[in-house]
């Protein structure tokens, strides 16, 4: 692009952007003209501000030497992140996410990406990052008809997996996770319960998350805080089975879902599970034959009929030494308990009668043949290790749900209307969503990713000629632009 001057019929002076194309002029912005030299001057300011704002490009100085160096004729306004917003958006139409109409969700879950805070804290960084501008009594009110968004967001996410990730139900993940509330004070939602964040007096919520093999979030349902996590599986299952009409289906959880009720339901759904097992509870006898049957093999596994399916164990020497070092640690604070060392607690090999404790020794004895065995419930009749395999990749359900505690902060939670804890739990789930999958295309943590994006900087300078305030962005490095090739976008 060229800054031309042209002669008018009134012997004017035109002020053009042109490109020339095969020998041909192409006007792209006519300016005006005039016949006053400092006229033309902000006409020719207000040009180079246009080539400025259409290509991202600068210049600091002009081949005309009538000119001075244009960072001396602008003032500086301080920088914005435009580039960040524009990828993370782009990253967003990926998901479709977009057709949701509704621009504060998609902006609550960019932000939460970026730097994750209290809606309050959102909105400063919205305006002071890059320049969108929300009301927060719009904010808060708006969670209510987020919250409505919730199937849709999940039908772009599964849609998204099975376009770009290759899921196709075969195999899903299943665990729970609890999100406390600073609050002492329950109701129908928020109850207190067995707390895995360890905040036994304040309520909480249960959520129950389905990710596929690599971790990515597909679905999730939000329980009372004091429902026991093993009856969150069914509902899930049936929901998600009856509405995508999904005719085979394996769950893979852990061993907290495991009961009679679960594999019954699980069967008349026709669905398939692998959950794991606990050979604790199992007949001496059974326990005896397992031990001796594996005999301490690295890597030897069992399969053994059940009347629930087949129960399959397996061994590991690591796995053996921490459970041997766990047994140690636990039976010297029981011996201190019988020597009256300690107060008497819930301590386990402990057998109390008369106010007196002894060591339970059956129940020593059969922990130690189980050390280093793991046992799997399925009804497949797959390979053993794909079993054992299928089973291993539940932790990345505890990856996931670490990252959005962790990563994305989803805790605690500060809201008390149901409404407004299922539009905030919605936007921790599509942040984790976009947040995975880039880390899944670059193997980069999110944190890194971000880092790395907000180095790109757009400088705010105004012309005081015209007015117009504009941008001027830093070089794009080559780092970043693997970064987008990874995530499949152009710029």
């Amino acid at each position: 692009m060229r800054i031309r001057t042209t002669k008018t019929k009134s012997k004017a002076t035109a002020v053009q952007v042109v490109r020339y194309e095969q020998g041909r002029t192409i006007i792209l912005k006519h300016l005006g003209s005039s016949s006053d030299p400092d006229e033309i001057t902000q006409f020719k300011e207000a040009a180079r501000d246009w080539i400025i704002n259409f290509t991202h490009q600068q210049t600091f100085l002009t081949k005309e030497p009538t000119f001075e160096p244009l960072l001396s004729k602008y003032r500086y306004l301080g920088i914005r992140y435009n580039f960040l917003y524009e990828v993370l958006n782009q990253t967003f139409r990926l998901f479709s996410f977009d057709r949701l109409d509704n621009r504060l969700l998609l902006d609550l879950a960019l932000i939460r990406i970026v730097e994750p805070a209290s809606k309050l804290r959102s909105q400063k960084l919205l305006s002071e990052l890059f320049g969108i501008s929300y009301d927060l009594t719009f904010i808060y009110k708006g969670l209510k008809n987020i919250a409505l968004l919730k199937d849709r967001v999940e039908e772009s996410l599964i849609d998204f997996a099975r376009k770009n990730l290759g899921f196709d139900f075969t195999f899903v993940l299943y665990d729970v996770t609890t999100l406390y509330f600073e609050s002492f004070t329950d109701d129908e939602l928020r109850k207190c319960g067995f707390s895995k964040d360890n905040k036994i007096n304040q309520p909480q919520v249960i959520i129950g998350l389905l990710v596929g093999k690599d971790g990515f979030p597909l679905s999730f349902n939000i329980f009372p805080g004091n429902k026991f996590e093993g009856h969150t599986l069914i509902p899930t299952l049936t929901a998600l089975k009856d509405r995508y009409r999904i005719t085979s289906l394996t769950v893979v959880a852990d061993a907290a879902m495991l009961s009679k009720e679960n594999i019954q339901a699980i069967k008349k759904a026709r669905l398939s599970y692998i959950v794991g097992a606990r050979p604790g509870y199992l007949t001496p006898d059974t326990v005896t034959s397992i031990s001796q049957q594996l005999q301490y093999s690295e890597g030897k596994t069992l399969r053994i009929p059940t009347a629930n399916g087949f129960l399959i164990c397996d061994f590991s020497s690591k796995r053996y030494l921490k459970d041997k070092s766990d047994t140690e640690k636990q039976l010297v604070k029981a011996q201190k308990v019988v020597n009256g060392e300690l107060n008497p607690k819930r301590y386990k090999f402990l057998t109390a009668r008369k106010d007196k404790f002894t060591i339970n020794e059956k129940l020593l004895d059969r922990t130690k043949l189980l050390w280093g065995i793991k046992g799997y419930l399925t009804d497949l009749s797959l390979p053993d290790q794909l079993i054992i395999d299928r089973y291993h990749d539940l932790w990345q359900v505890e990856k996931s749900f670490r990252m959005v505690k962790s990563d994305l902060l989803m805790r605690p939670v500060y809201h008390f209307r149901q409404a407004a804890i299922e539009a905030h739990i919605l936007i921790c789930v599509m942040s984790l969503a976009v947040a995975k999958f880039m880390e899944l295309k670059t193997g980069k943590s999110i944190r890194v990713l971000m880092e790395t994006l907000k180095k790109i900087t757009d400088a705010r300078v105004l012309n005081p000629v015209s007015g117009e305030e504009i941008f001027w962005r830093v070089e794009i490095p080559e780092e970043v632009k693997l970064i987008l090739k990874g995530l499949g976008l152009t710029y």
